[in-house]
């Protein structure tokens, strides 16, 4: 039986976040011994773990200073696989993989890292990622980007899309919530943290263009852009855009959406996108990199289009909310390649090599 120690900050809502408590809770233990390092033991996802995933916590706020706790801990363990799920921590960890000839260390990435990635001191540390004896990209965006801006050894680079777990949200999407969406509207959904690089901006542009509109769009998620994106609300004076915050159940905001949108200027493989068909809602995303066009089957589960330009999206947005689509089969696009049970034989496979 091999011993995997996952790393993470927290588990808090996010991305890499879901996908390695969906790691932990699903590998065959019969195979696999999941333990979990986290800098602080915090977040939603905490609820959601399996009790025989053992928690090491660090009690630091800051990656940089992680270093030093992880390390001895590695030491200590010594476990089979390291598997990091945030590139900060990978890279700072990168240069002393070949301290330890005995485990294999595997990064997982969760970005388009060119594109987000700009801090300098963390730049440097991409030189040393080939030391990593394997590298998760969710998309082809994202390891033709390591490829060629990092200079990472394509052997070392292995393609895994994001597991969807669909007996959680077929759980969570019915159970009823603290909201209403007015039934005279069309309600269009978007979600993520509140930051440039999501492009509610840009939305909000859009929505400038369907005042006149019975269509109102919810925004669920927080972030530093908050502040930003309620004065650019206040001065295009949208009553049609309802900023909500971080919810518990997002799922059931989704199933009962009429459209889900995705405006981010770039992602890594996006979970949302995914979680949207999993309910069997129809989705229009920016046609921006990071695997979209991996996700999206078009005219089945969604639609791509720029969102720079407004005028041109809010008229799809408003020709695809008068169209009806089959929910079974948004659902089936998404099941068929991206449930836990596809995805999780892959990350097996992985890790059963030497």
């Amino acid at each position: 039986m091999k011993t995997i120690l996952f790393i993470l900050p927290d588990l808090n809502q996010g991305g890499a976040e879901r996908v390695i408590t969906t790691l932990c809770n699903e590998l065959n233990r019969e195979l696999f011994k999941p333990e979990l390092v986290l800098f602080k033991k915090e977040g939603y996802y905490l609820n959601n773990l399996k009790e025989d995933v053992k928690i090491h916590e660090l009690n630091v706020s800051r990656i940089r200073y992680s270093i030093f706790k992880i390390i001895p801990l590695i030491i200590k363990l010594k476990p089979d696989i390291v598997f990091t799920g945030w590139g900060e921590i990978s890279s700072f960890l990168s240069p002393l993989i070949p301290l330890f000839s005995k485990t294999k260390f595997i990064a997982r990435e969760t970005n388009v890292v060119s594109k987000h990635v700009t801090r300098k001191e963390i730049l440097f540390f991409y030189k040393f990622y080939n030391n990593f004896h394997q590298i998760i990209a969710q998309s082809d965006d994202m390891k033709d980007d390591l490829i060629q801006n990092f200079n990472i050894s394509e052997n070392k680079i292995i393609k895994i899309n994001n597991p969807i777990d669909f007996d959680m949200i077929n759980k969570m999407k019915v159970k009823e919530v603290n909201f209403e969406y007015n039934k005279s509207y069309k309600n269009i959904l978007a979600i993520g943290n509140l930051s440039p690089r999501k492009g509610f901006d840009l939305l909000l542009n859009v929505m400038n263009e369907l005042k006149n509109e019975s269509i109102h769009l919810t925004v669920l998620g927080d972030g530093t852009f908050k502040d930003d994106l309620e004065n650019q609300k206040e001065k295009l004076e949208l009553n049609n855009v309802t900023f909500k915050g971080k919810v518990d159940n997002p799922f059931s905001y989704l199933y009962n959406s009429d459209l889900f949108i995705l405006s981010s200027r770039y992602e890594g493989f996006p979970n949302v996108l995914l979680e949207a068909g999993a309910c069997g809602i129809y989705s229009l995303a920016n046609d921006c990199p990071g695997g979209i066009n991996e996700i999206i089957e078009e005219g089945i589960n969604g639609e791509i289009f720029s969102i720079e330009d407004s005028k041109g999206f809010s008229n799809k947005i408003k020709d695809i909310l008068y169209q009806k689509h089959d929910k079974q089969e948004i659902e089936h696009s998404i099941h068929s390649r991206f449930s836990k049970e596809i995805i999780i034989k892959d990350y097996e496979v992985l890790f059963s090599y030497d």
